[in-house]
């Protein structure tokens, strides 16, 4: 009997451990850098939008780049996106988060998602959110955003940019993305 208890201890022992160490894949999965985007990470990505402003966002005044103009994009959000020349649609004056959250339709850890704007945040407050933060996004840049329970990454106050442009990658055309910072542009 004495030998049948040891014998059950050493293996719910043995199972613990295997069950914390996880398999290489899983640790994989939680440390993804959803900054520089792999093909696994950019599943469910919306590339296009309808252009629809979340209420409350105000265009820029007197924005670098105007409506209208050209400029090159200097991000790798989505493949196809670095070296993509864009064209503006729409310059707005806000506070561009960086996000980590983890997907509500596949539990995916999506790290440092590249940008969600303040008037994206549910119920959000009057002053700006800062790292470390935990807030509700309430947009679908991607699937199984909308909804998610998120942490603030960094904070930016800039001027966010929506775009078209053409991927560097299948040529694929993508209109009225959201979002892109001022510093991830540069002049054509």
């Amino acid at each position: 009997m004495l030998q049948k208890k040891i014998m059950v201890g050493i293996l719910l022992l043995t199972v613990s451990i295997l069950a914390a160490c996880g398999s290489g894949k899983d640790r994989e999965m939680d440390t993804m850098d959803h900054s520089s985007p792999s093909e696994e990470s950019m599943e469910g990505m919306h590339h296009s939008s309808s252009g629809e402003l979340p209420e409350g966002l105000q265009e820029a005044e007197n924005p670098t780049y105007k409506a209208g103009s050209k400029a090159i994009i200097t991000a790798d959000h989505m493949g196809g996106m670095d070296g993509a020349e864009a064209t503006i649609t729409g310059a707005y004056k806000t506070i561009a988060y960086a996000i980590s959250f983890i997907r509500t339709d596949t539990g995916e850890d999506i790290k440092w998602h590249k940008w969600i704007i303040h008037e994206e945040i549910e119920d959000a407050c009057d002053v700006p959110y800062e790292a470390g933060d935990e807030v509700t996004v309430s947009t679908d840049h991607m699937e199984g955003m909308d909804g998610a329970d998120a942490v603030i990454d960094s904070a930016v106050n800039t001027t966010v940019y929506m775009v078209d442009y053409t991927s560097t990658i299948d040529g694929q055309e993508v209109k009225n993305h959201k979002w892109v910072t001022e510093s991830e542009l540069s002049a054509k």
